[in-house]
């Protein structure tokens, strides 16, 4: 730890670091004014017309999964647990390379042949041809939940990022963070997110490369980093203990593998593998997204692992989550640390618009026109998503309101329950030609349903993540209700022939 006192480096200039923001926020708000005028209807706003390529595609899909807690909550979590860290981006590894692997092609395809689907709801109801419109509405009502929780984490990161950088108060960093993500996203839609995404997940990998190197070298190394980890605690340095040099229990390797579950169910990530403009493309779209993923999910960890060894005095409480920025504020000057800051922003704001751009289609496409106004008209309903927009900012805005929620539990309940709700009737609807729209619709229930009241006990079994009581009771819920329900008619199951026919 003695080096921690040696070497600081400069005090940052805010001001400095100021520029370096604005220049960057100018620059993500041009290009959502750019496409504009690209979005002649909600399919266009949406799903950016179904024009991605492989790369835009693959980063988009990376950076809008990670958000800030690739920066913040991941880190921070190594920088707590050391090497037990490793589970989680393990089962995050996995999770990401089978949704990719088995999810991604059919999906396209299936969606494209359901009545160009444009919504995860959109497509659920025209799979099963639900013509009570229950499952559209109820998988929208999950959406708007869960994902008022995962944006208000986003803005908390954000909030976090300005307080520490600039000394702002907390609710006017919440604030100034959420300005610039609603702006872009209201003027530019689905494309002006992706593009910007392409950008950010290249700023929040190099990131993720350049401060752990300059930490580790500054440490003395990854040799005295583990000597130095040893010494605060040798637990830090055994992946199989916990923080308090206990074995870790079944119950505790099982909960942070299965993360991993989560993407099955994540509507802003799925969405990506629907918007590609081919199929064909998505094996080179794969490749370039476990490329950036195991990057960013090594470097996140090295950060924490670093900040152990660099960093005195030690980080308590919610600041184990700024030990980034604090070794950005260490070790480099203030014009690269904006920008090194700034992926931080980048990471928060890739999540946080497409998130408020699916909760929007969740208002627009599946309640009012869904529900109130089936005839309304192209231009009215790009009106509408822009308005739910804004809307679903300010619920999520309230919900930030404390400066000591921690972004990594946020998170964790929202990837949960969409993980539960939306992950077994997605892969089972793709792959089973005997699921029904009851058998849906039970499965949605009862995951979503599962990981809200498991979150609210606590002991024994209840330790264990909620995602996999509720993702296995989901599956159940799914085949018993759909071998109960009488079979799919003959439209349906031509359809999903047509689907395994091309792929």
């Amino acid at each position: 730890m003695a080096g921690a006192l040696k070497g600081r480096g400069p005090v940052h200039h805010p001001l400095a670091i100021g520029a370096t923001f604005a220049v960057y926020l100018v620059a993500m708000l041009a290009i959502g004014a750019g496409f504009y005028r690209t979005n002649g209807d909600l399919s266009d706003y949406l799903l950016g017309g179904r024009r991605l390529n492989r790369w835009v595609t693959a980063l988009s899909a990376g950076a809008s999964d990670m958000s800030g807690w690739l920066l913040l909550g991941l880190p921070g979590y190594a920088y707590t647990a050391g090497l037990q860290a490793g589970w989680i981006a393990l089962g995050l590894l996995t999770g990401t390379y089978l949704n990719w692997r088995v999810v991604a092609g059919r999906l396209r395809r299936y969606t494209e042949l359901a009545g160009d689907a444009i919504t995860l709801s959109d497509f659920l109801e025209r799979r099963f041809a639900d013509d009570t419109r229950l499952l559209r509405g109820v998988s929208a009502l999950f959406i708007l939940v869960f994902y008022l929780l995962y944006t208000a984490s986003g803005l908390v990161a954000g909030g976090k990022l300005f307080a520490a950088v600039f000394g702002l108060p907390y609710y006017v960093a919440v604030l100034a963070g959420a300005a610039v993500i609603v702006g872009y996203t209201f003027l530019g839609g689905f494309l002006a997110v992706c593009w910007t995404d392409l950008v950010q997940g290249l700023l929040m990998a190099a990131a993720l490369v350049v401060v752990p190197i300059a930490a580790l070298h500054a440490a003395g190394g990854w040799a005295a980093t583990g000597h130095a980890m040893a010494a605060v605690d040798p637990a830090l340095l055994d992946p199989l203990r916990d923080v308090h040099g206990r074995p870790l229990t079944a119950i505790a390797v099982v909960s942070l593998l299965a993360w991993g579950l989560g993407y099955f169910g994540q509507p802003h990530i799925l969405v990506r593998f629907m918007a590609i403009r081919s199929h064909r493309e998505l094996p080179g779209a794969r490749r370039i997204a476990m490329g950036w993923v195991s990057v960013s999910l090594t470097g996140a960890l090295l950060v924490g692992f670093a900040g152990i060894a660099y960093l005195h005095p030690a980080l308590t409480g919610p600041d184990t989550e700024k030990v980034f920025i604090r070794l950005v504020g260490a070790l480099f000057h203030p014009v690269p640390a904006g920008i090194l800051l700034a992926a931080i922003l980048a990471a928060i704001m890739s999540t946080a618009d497409s998130q408020l751009l699916v909760a929007s289609s969740a208002l627009a496409e599946d309640f009012y026109k869904g529900r109130l106004r089936r005839a309304a008209g192209a231009r009215e309903l790009l009106w509408v998503a822009r308005g739910a927009v804004l809307l679903i900012a300010g619920g999520a805005l309230w919900l930030a309101r404390d400066p000591d929620s921690r972004v990594l539990e946020l998170v964790a309940y929202a990837w949960a329950g969409f993980g539960a709700a939306f992950g077994p009737a997605l892969l089972l609807s793709l792959f089973w030609p005997r699921m029904t729209a009851r058998g849906a619709l039970a499965g949605m229930l009862t995951g979503g349903v599962t990981v809200i009241v498991w979150h609210h006990l606590s002991g024994g079994i209840f330790d264990l993540y909620g995602i996999v009581p509720g993702f296995v009771l989901s599956a159940l819920a799914v085949v018993g209700a759909s071998l109960l329900d009488r079979p799919p008619d003959a439209g349906v199951r031509a359809l999903f022939e047509r689907v395994r026919a091309g792929g």
